[in-house]
């Protein structure tokens, strides 16, 4: 693939990407993990259907940040037996945020967040949240119905 037919494929892609992975990593991550997710289009970019570019993306990027999260497993884990956590929200998060859909969130099953995150701060379509999780257009809908039955039954509790 040419540098010209590269940019051209992927050029209005790096903002979605980049916004995916902010909400999943911490922003100082997000540069070199989107340099890998363009890394491997570079490499593996001819093998991608046309059309169905920013999907495969968004499983790359997925791929990364699961990798990322392994890798710094071990030293999360050290640091949480020698600093004990601040359970407390912090004033930042409180006036940003309605506590009861974190909370509501948070008790949701990671599937069920991560199709519901797709699909609301990603925007991506059943179709391309399929391609995304390399799983069929219908698991998705009963995932995603799924999803939204948790998260309503949990906001409920938490009201």
């Amino acid at each position: 693939m040419s540098p010209d037919d590269f940019t051209q494929r992927f050029a209005d892609m790096r903002a979605p990407i980049a916004q995916f992975l902010y909400r999943r990593v911490e922003a100082k991550e997000v540069d070199d993990l989107s340099a890998q997710v363009f890394e491997i289009a570079w490499r593996k970019g001819g093998a991608v259907t046309a059309g169905e570019e920013l999907p495969w993306l968004y499983r790359v990027a997925t791929n990364l940040v699961a990798n990322h999260r392994r890798k710094n497993a071990r030293a999360q884990h050290l640091l949480a037996a020698i600093v004990a956590p601040d359970t407390s929200p912090s004033a930042e998060s409180i006036a940003v945020a309605d506590i009861a859909l974190a909370d509501a969130w948070r008790r949701l099953p990671t599937t069920s967040r991560q199709v519901l995150a797709l699909t609301a701060l990603d925007g991506l379509s059943v179709s391309e949240i399929a391609s995304a999780l390399d799983i069929t257009a219908n698991a998705v809908s009963v995932r995603l119905n799924r999803a939204r039955n948790q998260l309503r039954t949990a906001l409920a509790e938490s009201a």
